[in-house]
């Protein structure tokens, strides 16, 4: 069984001419173990709720998983594995979500596939709490995770393997590929921390010095790690490329075709007799897991049906939840806290009014799961009823601790688990240590609430360490990701709305420190926002249009008031998010901004981004350095945050 692995990794691989073929020759015994005696899942049902997960952390060694779908009876198809690494196949480079049927989440940047594991994990600990039942565990299912040296050099491991400690998340279990090799050679120049010793400090279960070749004994060690109360990790001894007669054990081995000679050898060495892409009649038999996975998904079908019997309101919840859904009563919900916002006209920093935000949609909301890296009360993603997340105690709100990426990347293991809406928040300039698991949210298409709070220089005093300038510019090219800065409580209602509803796509929440004043609007300038950009000053004849977000929308109102007493009326568009104007058709977006008008954009920012709005012949107000230490006001000042500014800069494209 181990070597039908080996074979179809050394030919896809070959036949690509691309690819890695050590690790799935090297890890073949331990996916046996795992696959064929512990991991419970149904070939026919890759969405089953109750599955076990399973995660390829190091993602390279795609071919060991594309291998194990096939042979399992997955709908991956032998002419899939021929198709390896080739456009638009099933079976890409690297794991990939709703590409490859059984695929849990995309893998590739060492280092998130276990923190994803974390997530999940997480996931299944806080919904069985919420829905099992006295004889009815319709939540009770194990992740797994396989790991390779670079996940565990990889800083983000160090993040999420120390919180899934502290959360004494027992059913998650980690095998790691303790080979030595990496691209650049043996690790032990460059890695010789004690692993087992780490994660016991962590708090995890450890096994080690298990032969990694030796199935029976790896598991035995998963059935060991099932009866822990810890998480476990599982150092599996391994020669890279095992089988191959002069690379196995070497880095060679690691990302290149074996080549025709020592494929050859190699089958020769482990007594592979089947051409290219064949495998034997008995082989498959013994890998069929459909028979296996119909059985267990039935059992839990029967259960489920008893459950339902007497938990009827318990079986609906979960299985919307599973499915994504909002409840029935969300939009009424959000329409009557828009109203409100727009009733009280409050004038309050936006990340007041997000935490408001927060409060209103909650009660509806059970699938909601926030949390902070360590900036609860500044990022202010809690909520009244909201409870922390420790461990043997469930609740909805984590403390993630000073670890932004794990935070970020474990958000994306609970979205892709299914049951929650993730948000997680920190400082909008630390957006930097998550922008990889942002890029992987979008990538994947996952429903992760990512809350940015101090969203510019108005932090004021910190200085330009904390402070703001580039990254909502690069938050908006990253594709798939929705990026909104409200100017106020309306716009911050909104956008969390448009947040929670965007089913297959992250969006950022960007909201600022400071206290941002009330913008009077109409019932359909209201209806507008979640467009993106609307006018929200129209002025008959006007010679310009400020765009602004944020912060400088007020900025933009005063500075049009000064224009129109010095005879030069403007329009101002709030653009709270580009991405969803982009998304309007063009005869709504002409409204917004008609042709032939000058523009200014207004944003404590880089300018570049705007001048797609703006064109060359336009102006933005902007910032193209970074910041300053000194009080808010003193530094909107400074930059040029001003209506003389702005007004100097409307005229000048005006008589331009």
């Amino acid at each position: 069984m181990a070597n039908a692995i080996r074979a179809l990794a050394m030919d896809a691989v070959q036949k690509a001419n691309s690819g890695h073929p050590g690790m799935p020759m090297g890890m073949a015994d331990i996916a046996v173990a795992l696959w064929n005696g512990h991991y419970k899942h149904n070939p026919a049902n890759p969405k089953w709720i109750n599955r076990d997960r399973f995660l390829l952390s190091n993602g390279h060694g795609s071919m060991l998983h594309y291998a194990l779908l096939h042979l399992a009876g997955y709908a991956v198809s032998m002419d899939d594995i021929k198709d390896f690494r080739q456009l638009h196949s099933k079976t890409p480079g690297h794991p990939e979500v709703d590409i490859t049927p059984g695929v849990e989440t995309t893998t590739g940047p060492l280092g998130q596939g276990i923190a994803n594991a974390v997530g999940m994990a997480l996931a299944e600990y806080l919904l069985a709490a919420q829905f099992n039942k006295p004889g009815f565990a319709v939540v009770d299912h194990y992740t797994y995770a396989f790991v390779g040296d670079g996940c565990l050099m990889e800083g983000i491991s160090h993040e999420v393997c120390s919180l899934a400690g502290t959360l004494g998340l027992h059913k998650l279990i980690a095998l790691y590929d303790d080979n030595g090799i990496s691209i650049d050679g043996k690790v032990d120049g460059w890695f010789t921390d004690d692993t087992p010793k780490r994660f016991e400090a962590y708090g995890w279960n450890v096994i080690r010095d298990v032969d990694g070749h030796n199935a029976e004994a790896v598991s035995a060690a998963i059935a060991q790690a099932k009866t822990a109360t810890k998480p476990t990790l599982i150092c599996c001894k391994t020669l890279i490329g095992k089988g191959s007669p002069n690379l196995q054990g070497g880095d060679k081995v690691h990302g290149a075709p074996l080549g025709d000679k020592e494929i050859a050898a190699t089958r020769a060495a482990i007594g592979w007799d089947a051409a290219p892409f064949e495998i034997p009649a008995e082989i498959y038999a013994a890998w069929d897991a459909k028979p296996a996975g119909a059985a267990a998904e039935g059992a839990w079908n029967a259960l489920f049906a008893q459950y339902a019997a007497a938990y009827p309101a318990e079986a609906a919840e979960l299985q919307r939840r599973m499915a994504g859904e909002l409840p029935a009563n969300f939009g009424a919900t959000l329409e009557q806290a828009i109203a409100a916002c727009v009733e009280k006209k409050e004038t309050i920093a936006t990340r007041k009014a997000s935490q408001n935000a927060i409060q209103a949609l909650a009660p509806v909301l059970p699938e909601f799961l926030g949390g902070s890296a360590d900036l609860t009360g500044s990022n202010l993603t809690n909520w009244k009823e909201c409870v922390a997340v420790r461990s043997g105690q469930p609740g909805n709100h984590i403390n993630y601790g000073v670890r932004e990426f794990g935070m970020s990347a474990i958000m994306n293991g609970i979205a892709l688990h299914g049951g929650f809406i993730p948000f997680g928040a920190t400082f909008l300039t630390f957006s930097d240590y998550s922008r990889n698991a942002l890029r992987m949210a979008a990538l994947m298409k996952q429903r992760s609430i990512f809350v940015f709070t101090h969203d510019s220089i108005g932090l004021g005093e910190d200085g330009p360490t904390h402070q703001s300038v580039e990254h909502v510019a690069s938050l908006r090219l990253i594709p798939n990701l929705d990026n909104w800065r409200p100017c106020d409580t309306v716009e911050s209602m909104v956008a969390w709305g448009q947040a929670v509803q965007r089913k297959h796509n992250p969006s950022t929440l960007i909201f600022s420190r400071q206290n941002l004043p009330f913008m009077e609007r109409s019932a359909q300038q209201v209806a507008n926002i979640a467009k993106g950009g609307y006018v929200l000053i129209d002025n008959a004849g006007a010679k310009a249009v400020l765009i602004a977000t944020g912060s400088e929308v007020e900025l933009a109102v005063k500075a049009a008031a000064a224009l129109g007493e010095q005879g030069l009326p403007v329009n101002v568009v709030s653009m709270p998010s580009t991405e969803a104007f982009e998304r309007q058709d063009a005869a709504y977006r002409a409204s917004v901004l008609p042709k032939g008008l000058p523009r200014v954009a207004i944003e404590a920012g880089v300018s570049s981004f705007w001048y797609k709005y703006v064109g060359l012949e336009g102006a933005v107000v902007g910032i193209d350095s970074f910041g300053e230490s000194a009080p808010a006001g003193v530094l909107f000042k400074h930059f040029g945050f001003t209506v003389e500014n702005v007004v100097a800069k409307t005229k000048a494209v005006v008589s331009a």
